[in-house]
């Protein structure tokens, strides 16, 4: 039941920020010209992806509990971005589009899969995943 309300956790957790990310990213790039709407927006093949967190990220933390957190977020972001990138070129070869194709958005972009330029974005959400599972772990017993 645990790992159920985990997967669950980090599919709400992990869609969210985004759409909050995607929201704040965006009025930023937009200025001068202020859009305030705050529009986010996320894509439904996110939820599998968030839901691999519980299944990884105990075992990334267990192996490197002992490391430095600046050095966790970093191996975390590495982690995310090989993710990122595999399941886009998966969903490219599979439904015939990577859904957050990044081609031609950022000098910094890798085949249109990943952004480099997101690398402190994910280094944070890597911690903050972190601190939710330890959270959790220590509140909810099996």
């Amino acid at each position: 039941m645990k790992k159920f309300f985990l997967v669950v956790f980090f599919i709400c957790f992990g869609i969210t920020t985004e759409v909050f990310f995607t929201a704040v990213y965006d009025t930023i790039q937009a200025m001068p010209n202020h859009n305030w709407k705050l529009e986010g927006h996320t894509y439904i093949w996110m939820a599998p992806i968030y839901a691999i967190i519980p299944l990884t990220f105990p075992w990334m933390y267990e192996k490197m509990k002992n490391i430095h957190i600046f050095f966790r977020s970093i191996v975390y972001m590495i982690g995310i971005f090989i993710v990122e990138f595999i399941a886009g070129f998966l969903l490219e070869q599979i439904i015939g589009v990577c859904p957050w194709d990044y081609t031609g958005t950022s000098p910094y972009e890798i085949m249109g899969y990943i952004r480099l330029d997101y690398t402190p974005a994910w280094m944070i959400f890597g911690v903050i995943v972190e601190k939710f599972l330890l959270y959790i772990n220590e509140k909810i017993r099996d």
